[in-house]
């Protein structure tokens, strides 16, 4: 339910050009332009620069992509943080399908002072989607043959950074996956940190579509109306079809609810195309990778319905934002009030919707730091603290 596959592989695969940030003529060879004119950039320079700021010292901290073998298929994760000794964050993107790594470089790289945080290109997904057939990737298209691969990915990282516990973060899609393997092995992780969690997916439809629709009746947005009526009763009882979510998620989007006070995700679309951690070709394989995703996963995560999986045995924190209709935030809150867990803690983003980490990403590393770091420091994890020294 995040941006690639969920919503833009449906509003903008269908033929309508992306405004990037370079035309052809500025991909071209750097020798091509004049000597020192940095008017126009090429890719590789920008990819260059941004890389260089975000330097992670070799020695005591790690800054690697790892390929790794899992249930049959290669899969990309990557791994960055300054000091080895702080505890891991596996970060568990949404979509289906929609990595969160081409993009990370916009709000991980604070985070790297506190955590080893791993983005994981899921099957499906991106560099992963890249590095495997179609016919390799199916049999495991589902959300136990993705949990199984998930749980090979935190056996990995326990195993390679000697941590008897790892944080869970799963966002959207990643969510769905977060709470099955947080129910499955609540040992292995000092929480389970939910973000724009997906509870139930036929209600995020509806609540969703009846946000749209009032919002465009407050403001007499007559196109918006007619499109979401033609559609009403919304979600129904039949089954939903990508024409019918993709009209739901254009208005919703359109009104803040996957992120506030914009109409668009054209921020992000533009954020990727300067990755440093993706290549032009792992750019193109996100689409791809979307579409093929959607025609195995969409089902399940309609079907999603965790309204009575509430008992972890794992500290669970929420983290929503007050304008979210992507995963409409009430449908957490209420999830939220039912849980059982050792602790548990709400958090909500005054001025986010879905792409909190994206849109107040001080508050959200604030969060981290305060919420989730103290769960593994009081366990003996991580770095020393810092010592404060008067000038």
């Amino acid at each position: 339910m995040s941006r690639k596959s969920y919503l833009v592989s449906l509003l903008f695969s269908a033929g309508v050009v992306l405004s990037h940030a370079f035309a052809p003529a500025a991909m071209a060879d750097e020798a091509s332009a004049p000597a020192k004119d940095r008017s126009m950039m090429s890719r590789d320079q920008v990819t260059r620069i941004l890389d260089s700021n975000r330097m992670i010292l070799p020695g005591q901290g790690v800054d690697e992509k790892v390929k790794l073998h899992i249930n049959g298929i290669d899969q990309w994760i990557s791994i960055r943080g300054k000091d080895r000794r702080n505890p891991v964050l596996l970060f568990l993107h949404g979509g289906p399908a929609a990595p969160a790594m081409p993009e990370a470089y916009t709000f991980q790289t604070p985070w790297e002072d506190y955590f080893t945080v791993v983005q994981w290109d899921q099957r499906g997904a991106g560099k992963t989607y890249r590095a495997n057939t179609e016919e390799a990737m199916a049999p495991g298209m589902s959300v136990k043959g993705m949990t199984d691969d998930a749980e090979q990915v935190v056996t990995y990282l326990r195993e390679r950074f000697g941590k008897q516990k790892i944080f869970l973060l799963g966002h959207s899609w990643g969510s769905i996956l977060g709470v099955t393997l947080a129910q499955r092995h609540p040992e292995w992780f000092y929480a389970y940190i939910s973000t724009g969690q997906v509870v139930n997916g036929r209600r995020n439809e509806e609540v969703g579509f009846n946000y749209a629709l009032r919002k465009a009746k407050e403001e007499g947005n007559q196109t918006a109306i007619r499109e979401l009526e033609a559609m009403a009763p919304y979600p129904g009882n039949g089954p939903l079809t990508l024409d019918r979510i993709g009209m739901r998620s254009k208005w919703e989007m359109y009104y803040g609810g996957l992120a506030w006070g914009r109409k668009d995700y054209q921020f992000d679309v533009d954020a990727e195309e300067l990755s440093p951690d993706y290549s032009r070709e792992d750019l193109d394989a996100i689409d791809k990778g979307s579409l093929f995703s959607l025609n195995h996963l969409l089902p399940a995560l309609l079907a999603t319905d965790f309204d009575h999986v509430t008992n972890f045995g794992c500290p669970v924190i929420v983290y929503v934002g007050a304008h979210d209709y992507t995963t409409p935030h009430e449908v957490t809150e209420a999830w939220y009030a039912n849980i059982h867990a050792p602790s548990k803690k709400l958090v909500s983003f005054a001025d986010s919707a879905h792409m909190m980490m994206q849109e107040q990403p001080g508050r959200f590393l604030m969060h981290l730091v305060t919420d989730v770091l103290p769960l593994a420091q009081k366990a003996g994890d991580g770095a020393p603290a810092e010592v404060e020294r008067d000038r």
